[in-house]
């Protein structure tokens, strides 16, 4: 039996895989990766919902609709993303990456900021997230928020930009359609035993 592993080995043990979920708002992302976290995964919670929050909190209503806030989501991700690097676990799930922000300015309508298309280079360069990305579909319904005021017809037309955006960027789609949380979480669970 070898005691000793080389230093690539090392190094391979400790990568941490990081799969996305995305899709439109109100798919159940967010309740999808509640379940992932209760049987035991570590999760990254949506960064766009929390500074949409804390921003109409200080009073602006409509967030979205400045420039700065697509630069305010983009740190928080980048935040997140390379805080829970540090944590040294082996398999992450992340509500959304800046390929959604990304999404999230062409639906605006509005030029990608250059911060983000650093941090999109980042990320591809130097594969922080996983080829496979869980896109989770539409329910048929898009129930409005605060965060999140979006007609269904118009959340058909983002879901179809957030798909546009991850084939730009090379990602491979793993559909998870619509249907009971318990059954879906339990397919993403499923797939990821069949890919690591």
């Amino acid at each position: 039996m070898n005691l000793y592993i080389s230093q690539q080995e090392w190094d391979q043990e400790l990568v941490t895989k990081r799969y996305i979920l995305t899709g439109v708002p109100g798919a159940g992302k967010t309740t999808i990766l509640r379940q992932l976290q209760e049987r035991g995964f570590d999760v990254v919670d949506e960064a766009a919902t929390e500074v949409i929050t804390r921003e109409q909190a200080e009073g602006d209503a409509e967030p979205w609709n400045q420039a700065a806030s697509v630069q305010k989501v983009v740190d928080l991700q980048r935040r997140r993303q390379t805080q829970s690097t540090a944590s040294d676990v082996p398999l992450q799930f992340y509500d959304r990456s800046p390929i959604c922000t990304h999404a999230l300015s062409a639906y605006l309508g509005r030029p990608v900021p250059e911060m983000l298309s650093v941090e999109i280079d980042r990320i591809t360069h130097e594969r922080v997230y996983e080829q496979q990305v869980f896109f989770i579909r539409n329910i048929g319904f898009c129930e409005p928020t605060a965060a999140r005021r979006i007609s269904f017809q118009e959340s058909l037309a983002f879901e179809r930009i957030h798909e546009q955006s991850y084939r730009q960027f090379g990602y491979d789609l793993i559909d998870v359609p619509a249907g009971e949380v318990a059954h879906r979480a339990a397919m993403i669970a499923d797939i990821i035993s069949q890919l690591t």
